[in-house]
């Protein structure tokens, strides 16, 4: 399973995509937006990213050429109705690794996504810590003390999101722009559910909360410090 970025800007053909990923057992998540989507770049990994080009606020080949440009070696379909050499030379040159064109058949598009995945990454992961608490984005996993802990993936991404910028206090409408950004299940009600099952699954007894609320304002990592 691969956690996977869809950046394309019809609604319609980025839920067919999800869908169909999602069946063959991938996380998914959509941005239908240029900015939003580098946004989302520069706060979370992904084993994958499925790039449109022509996209609202940001085209595709800018999002590439920065984010190629930060060092980052995650790889990148780029999923495009353009179909000139030229524009796949270009795709290719800023630092894709495929680019397939539309109209396309999904099963194609699963058949280069396992292609991708299988070759070996160079991206060695990025462990985040805190108080005995292991984030790992790489293999997408969660320790406290050297154990365990399963998360579901709205709660991976929102402690991951805190763990970026610790001991910092997000409003609930900031995160909730932040990790349920395309999300139907977006509502103070969605983060405020996430927030206590986190707590349930990651706490310590007898240990100060890791994810601390600030009454009348937000949320933070609290650190201890």
């Amino acid at each position: 399973m691969a956690k996977i970025l869809v950046v394309e800007d019809d609604e319609s053909l980025s839920r067919m995509v999800s869908e169909w990923l999602s069946g063959e057992h991938h996380t998914v998540e959509c941005s239908f937006d240029g900015a939003d989507a580098s946004e989302r770049l520069r706060f979370y990994e992904f084993d994958l990213i499925i790039l449109d080009l022509n996209l609202p606020s940001m085209g595709g080949i800018k999002i590439l050429r920065e984010f190629r440009a930060t060092g980052k070696t995650t790889p990148v379909l780029i999923l495009t109705g353009q179909d000139r050499i030229e524009d796949k030379e270009i795709g290719l040159d800023s630092g894709a690794d495929d680019y397939l064109t539309k109209p396309f058949n999904m099963k194609e598009l699963s058949a280069r996504v396992r292609a991708i995945l299988r070759r070996p990454s160079s991206y060695a992961g990025n462990t985040l810590v805190s108080r005995g608490l292991e984030l790992d984005t790489g293999n997408h996993s969660v320790k406290v003390n050297g154990n365990d802990v399963a998360l579901l993936p709205k709660e991976f991404q929102l402690l991951e999101f805190l763990m970026r910028h610790p001991d910092q206090v997000f409003s609930a409408d900031a995160l909730l722009n932040r990790v349920w950004a395309s999300a139907s299940d977006s509502s103070i009600d969605a983060l405020t559910t996430c927030v206590k099952r986190l707590r349930k699954k990651i706490d310590v007894d007898g240990s100060p909360s890791f994810i601390k609320t600030v009454h009348g304002v937000g949320y933070k990592l609290f650190t201890g410090d």
